[in-house]
C-alpha cells in the first residue's frame, strides 16, 4: 500500500456521536415516562397498562435503530449500516466519498453507477468532526484504490 501516514487506524467507526447519545437518552424516556404513567394511572387494567408499556418499547426501539447507523472500514471494505439496512462494500466498488454542503449525510459514489447514503457520517450536530471523518473515509478509500490499482499492475 501507498504511505498511509496520517489515515487513521483500521478498523475505524465512524457514526453521529451527539446524535446518538441524544436519540438513546429520548428513547429511554420516552419509554420511563410512559411505563410509569401506565402504573400510576389506577383505572387503567393490566391489558391496557402492558399496551402502554410496549407502545414505550415500541418507541425506544425506533430510537435506537435510528440511532445505530454506522460506517466500519477495514481492511478489506467498508460496511454501511442505516437505519434498516446494511451493505458491506469491498474499497474496489467505493469510487468516491461526497459530504457538499447542506448534505444531510455522505454519500458514497459506487462502482456500480450508484450512489449509497451513508448515514453514519452527517454533519447535524457537529459539522467539523463530519466533515473530518468524511475526509477521513475519503482518504482511506484513495489508499486502497491505489493499492488495489498498483496490485493489479504489478
Amino acid at each position: 500500500m501507498s504511505d498511509t501516514s496520517g489515515l487513521p487506524a483500521l478498523p475505524v467507526t465512524f457514526r453521529p456521536g451527539h446524535t446518538r447519545v441524544i436519540l438513546l437518552t429520548a428513547g429511554l424516556a420516552i419509554f420511563l415516562v410512559i411505563t410509569w404513567i401506565a402504573l400510576l394511572l389506577e383505572q387503567l387494567g393490566p391489558g391496557e397498562r402492558l399496551t402502554f408499556i410496549l407502545t414505550g418499547a415500541l418507541l425506544f426501539w425506533v430510537l435506537a435503530q435510528l440511532a445505530r447507523v454506522k460506517v466500519v472500514a477495514d481492511e478489506t471494505g467498508v460496511t454501511v449500516v442505516n437505519i434498516v439496512s446494511r451493505r458491506r462494500l469491498d474499497w474496489a466498488e467505493i469510487l468516491q466519498v461526497n459530504l457538499r454542503p447542506g448534505d444531510p449525510w455522505v454519500f458514497l459514489n459506487l462502482s456500480d453507477g450508484t450512489s449509497l447514503p451513508a448515514l453514519g457520517i452527517q454533519p447535524g450536530l457537529a459539522r467539523k468532526r463530519a466533515i473530518a471523518d468524511a475526509q477521513a473515509l475519503r482518504a482511506l478509500a484513495c489508499a486502497h484504490a491505489t493499492a488495489h490499482t498498483a496490485e493489479d499492475q504489478g
